[in-house]
């Protein structure tokens, strides 16, 4: 292999010959990036309605992946505040969703099977109603997802300790144990 001669610049690249190349060599490999400032846009509102990155992604066509994304956040700190901001916004559009889902009822059906009186034959009753399970269901796993998200916003609350001086604390255990001793003296001269 040829090895590039002292005489050229650091930023001239030779090939094997040892010839200057006449254009520009370039470190970039692979696909161009498909970012557009539409792409971010739509990607900022949909993120501020609550939907996951990885589904916008996934649902949209002509949208790169997710990892694509966090790469252009990587590269540009404006994207970046913008979609931190609206995560933010989205995680309070999922709590907003919590209640909706609490307060609104979601009727299903549910398929119960029994065995029947005559050996081999099976029954079912269907019957509607609301399908409160799920519906907890829902509503847990968002929070759980917001407490992780944001913890101090929508993390459970912990009041916090008291820290006591223990010096405090051995003075008046040692005027109570003062108080103590002089009552037993007392007590035994009594006696």
């Amino acid at each position: 292999m040829a090895k590039k001669p002292k005489s050229l610049p650091s930023d001239n690249v030779a090939d094997v010959t040892g010839e200057p190349q006449t254009k520009e060599v370039t470190n970039k490999s692979g696909r161009p990036s498909k970012y557009n400032a539409e792409i971010a846009r739509v990607i900022c509102e949909q993120l501020s309605e609550g939907v996951p990155l990885r589904q916008i992604c996934r649902d949209n066509e002509g949208f790169p992946a997710w990892r694509t994304v966090y790469d252009w956040m990587w590269r540009d700190a404006d994207l970046s505040t913008a979609i931190a901001r609206a995560r933010d916004i989205g995680y309070d559009a999922l709590a907003e969703e919590c209640l909706y889902i609490a307060d609104n009822m979601h009727i299903g059906t549910k398929k119960v099977y029994t065995s029947g009186a005559k050996e081999g034959e099976d029954s079912m009753t269907v019957t509607e109603e609301d399908m409160l399970g799920h519906r907890k269901l829902q509503i847990e796993t968002r929070l759980k997802l917001l407490a992780k998200f944001n913890p101090k916003k929508y993390g459970e609350y912990k009041a916090p300790e008291e820290k006591v001086d223990p010096m405090i604390i051995d003075g008046e255990v040692k005027n109570v144990m003062d108080v103590a001793i002089k009552r037993l003296e007392l007590i035994r001269i009594a006696e």
